[in-house]
């Protein structure tokens, strides 16, 4: 896949790099959806589940409906052009400001809006804006690019 900048999201997690944008998870959650419905394999984890053996599959309509959770998590926009949260306060703060990403605000490195992202990413958005700030758009794309990192306590 082309490395592309306009993929940088506002808060300096790069868009080509998620899995919702990739559709990898999206699209093997959709295909075993499928392959499940084609065995009717929910005729079979209701028989199984009725062994001692078998309990776990008591919780397989759970188990399917969160795949079709996955299925819906498909994000082919990228942040800057539509996609992702809606309600993205960080977006919304970049486009009030009239800046391009968080890495223009003086202010990102304590900034409570990028919290919301450390139980997924730990502090990888924060190392990128650091890295963009730093080397620019054009040199943090080509190179290494953080999607978690563990915060260092």
């Amino acid at each position: 896949m082309a490395q592309d900048d306009n993929l940088i999201a506002y808060c300096g997690l790069y868009c080509g790099d998620c899995h919702g944008f990739s559709g990898k998870i999206p699209d093997l959650a959709r295909d075993l959806r499928k392959e499940l419905r084609a065995s009717r394999y929910d005729k079979f984890a209701g028989f199984i589940s009725t062994f001692s053996f078998g309990k776990d599959f008591k919780n397989y309509e759970e188990c399917y409906k969160v795949l079709g959770a996955m299925v819906k998590f498909r994000c082919r926009k990228g942040c800057r052009n539509g996609g992702g949260s809606p309600f993205c306060k960080i977006r919304k703060c970049c486009q009030k400001k009239g800046i391009e990403g968080c890495w223009l605000c003086e202010a990102f490195e304590g900034c409570e809006k990028l919290e919301f992202l450390v139980p997924v990413h730990g502090d990888a958005h924060v190392k990128n804006l650091r890295a963009i700030k730093r080397k620019g758009k054009e040199e943090f794309v080509k190179g290494k690019r953080l999607w978690y990192s563990k915060i260092k306590e």
